[in-house]
């Protein structure tokens, strides 16, 4: 089992930035690459970001790209997403995911509880 507990959003003014960690407790963090999701009010939850197990390989939506990063450090069992030049569209809930892979197979999957970002002046 494995727990993530996310936190870092709030209210920022568009152009500003917000960075979110998730800190993972219960089980192997480098074992499982990680994941940002997010959903705003009237949509579906989409993917913004993954990075690899070890961090070599990450992955933005076209949407977020050259605005936000992800890393992580698995010294610390925390994964983070920076994120920079915010607009109003990236208003929504932000979910930590960590999925444990069998090459594209996923195993398991465990979900933070969602921080709320707001853009809005």
């Amino acid at each position: 089992q494995v727990q993530l507990v996310e936190s870092g959003g709030g209210l920022v003014q568009p152009g500003g930035s917000l960075r979110l960690p998730c800190a993972t407790l219960g089980s192997t963090f480098s074992n499982y690459a990680m994941n940002w999701y997010r959903q705003a009010p009237g949509k579906e939850r989409e993917l913004v970001a993954t990075i690899t197990n070890v961090g070599v390989t990450t992955n933005y939506a076209d949407s977020v790209k050259g605005r936000f990063t992800i890393s992580r450090d698995n010294r610390k069992n925390t994964v983070y997403l920076q994120m920079n030049s915010l607009k109003p569209e990236d208003t929504a809930v932000y979910y930590c995911n960590a999925k444990l892979l069998l090459g594209t197979t996923t195993l398991r999957s465990y979900w933070g509880q969602g921080t709320q970002v707001s853009v809005s002046s």
